[in-house]
């Protein structure tokens, strides 16, 4: 049976597994800390019986600065989840969408508006799981990623940034529908 506890320190060392998919993004381990710093409340691993990560979620609670209020690429308070990944063991099981709950539910108890997530143009089974969760394409971010893990281009690949409305957001403003005609350059998320 798997059970899901917070992230720890260690579990840098014990994840690996869950990273070896090349649409995983993965990161430096000063990244993992500075989550596990600011926001471990929002980094849940799930466990098998033997210890074993099966699944992890990363996430924060963040809003553009005050002064970029007018901006049209205004963020505001939001959960996001930085990484959500299954190791390929794992999968079909119901993970990903139990640690994304788990955001959801943060999100909700800190009155964010939404919650929001980066996929690759290209991980169109990701797409279809987080569609599937009640999640939307919000705009493509053009080259978000540097790299085009599938080989289709040499200038990095796009993203979807999908939303799911939270409680706070009842008339829905912060999601739209026809959101990959909506393109914006990654300076402006």
């Amino acid at each position: 049976m798997t059970s899901l506890r917070p992230f720890h320190a260690a579990d840098v060392f014990k994840f690996n597994p869950t990273n070896l998919d090349p649409l995983t993004e993965t990161y430096d381990l000063n990244f993992y800390f500075s989550y596990l710093a600011h926001w471990p409340h929002l980094f849940t691993v799930a466990t098998s019986p033997d210890e074993t990560i099966s699944a992890y979620v990363m996430g924060k609670l963040e809003s553009s600065p005050a002064y970029a209020i007018n901006s049209p690429h205004y963020l505001p308070f939001h959960a996001h989840i930085t990484a959500l990944t299954v190791a390929p063991h794992s999968r079909r099981l119901g993970l990903a969408r139990t640690l994304s709950s788990s955001l959801e539910t943060a999100g909700n108890s800190y009155h964010a508006w939404f919650v929001d997530l980066f996929v690759r143009k290209s991980n169109v089974i990701a797409q279809a799981l987080y569609r599937g969760m009640g999640y939307s394409i919000y705009r493509t971010v053009k080259e978000y990623y540097h790299d085009d893990v599938m080989g289709n281009s040499r200038d990095g690949e796009d993203a979807y940034d999908m939303r799911k409305p939270l409680k706070r957001d009842k008339e829905q403003k912060h999601v739209r529908n026809d959101g990959e005609k909506f393109i914006v350059a990654p300076e402006d998320v």
